[in-house]
């Protein structure tokens, strides 16, 4: 098996419980290539969205729920995403007691994989669809603040494909440095045109980005979205995305206050949607996109 588990391939799908399968990853990997204070990108959560959550009960009845993980970014592993696909598949045909005995077995298995405490919830799918767990997150919601998608296109700039974003499509032409302004101003941006690629496989990965920042740097949202689409053709995690982004954000604007959260397009029946924040007071309840 590589570094990178079993992601990207030819594997079996296991039908017994198997807990082994799941394949930690180490955040540092990412950040060094960040380059940046460890300890400052370790403020936020990773929450992930299992759609395809099912065991059996005691009469051996499939079950089925949509699952949600917590993972603190503070935990010095993330988990593989196949790993983990391969890990639920492996509780399709293992018995459980109660929903309660299924979500503290994930809660321990995630926990010894990442290194820290995850939060497991599971939620019927009923529940969710009549609306009476509205407060869950999983009805559709919408990035807050104004969309810059179209920043671009009253201007000439032609927006080339490069290899690896770069903090410099931020900067003012000719400029530096930044140059603050009388009073900090807060901004709530999004934008639904965030891409990577996969650091294994090569796919594409699509979300949708939304920055909450509070500075005393004027913020053009034209060089911001250059800079976002910089990131098309980059190889590198969902989490280590977000992380480079906060980094860069935060070297740049000097922020007193930073938010940076995607919410990734499914796959495999599992989306991703990294947060981090300057302080954890900042943090926002997880919730769910219209791509998702």
């Amino acid at each position: 098996m590589s570094i990178h588990g079993v992601l990207g391939e030819s594997t079996s799908y296991p039908k017994t419980y198997q807990p082994d399968t799941l394949y930690a990853i180490p955040r540092s990997m990412g950040r060094n290539e960040i380059n940046w204070q460890d300890d400052k990108l370790q403020v936020g959560v990773d929450w992930w969205h299992a759609f395809e959550v099912s065991w059996l009960n005691p009469q051996g009845i499939s079950q089925m729920a949509i699952a949600r993980f917590g993972i603190p970014a503070s935990s010095p592993n993330i988990v593989e995403s196949k790993s983990l696909k391969l890990y639920l598949n492996s509780l399709n045909f293992t018995e459980f007691e109660s929903w309660e005995a299924v979500q503290q077995t994930i809660a321990k298995d995630l926990a010894a994989c990442v290194g820290a405490d995850v939060e497991v919830s599971l939620f019927e799918l009923d529940a969710i669809s009549s609306g009476s767990e509205a407060d869950t997150g999983f009805l559709i919601a919408h990035p807050k603040g104004k969309c810059i998608d179209k920043a671009l296109d009253n201007s000439e700039i032609k927006v080339e494909l490069v290899e690896h974003p770069d903090a410099k499509f931020l900067a003012e032409e000719g400029q530096s440095e930044s140059v603050s302004n009388e009073a900090e101003k807060e901004y709530q941006l999004y934008s639904n045109l965030l891409r990577s690629n996969c650091p294994v496989t090569n796919q594409p990965d699509w979300g949708t980005l939304a920055i909450d920042i509070t500075t005393s740097q004027y913020i053009d949202e034209a060089k911001l979205l250059s800079y976002i689409l910089s990131f098309r053709q980059h190889n590198g995690f969902h989490e280590q995305c977000v992380e480079q982004i906060f980094a860069d954000l935060s070297q740049r604007y000097s922020p007193s206050k930073l938010m940076v959260r995607a919410w990734y397009t499914r796959r495999g029946g599992i989306d991703i949607n990294p947060c981090r924040v300057s302080d954890s007071s900042l943090l926002p309840k997880p919730s769910r996109l219209v791509r998702q």
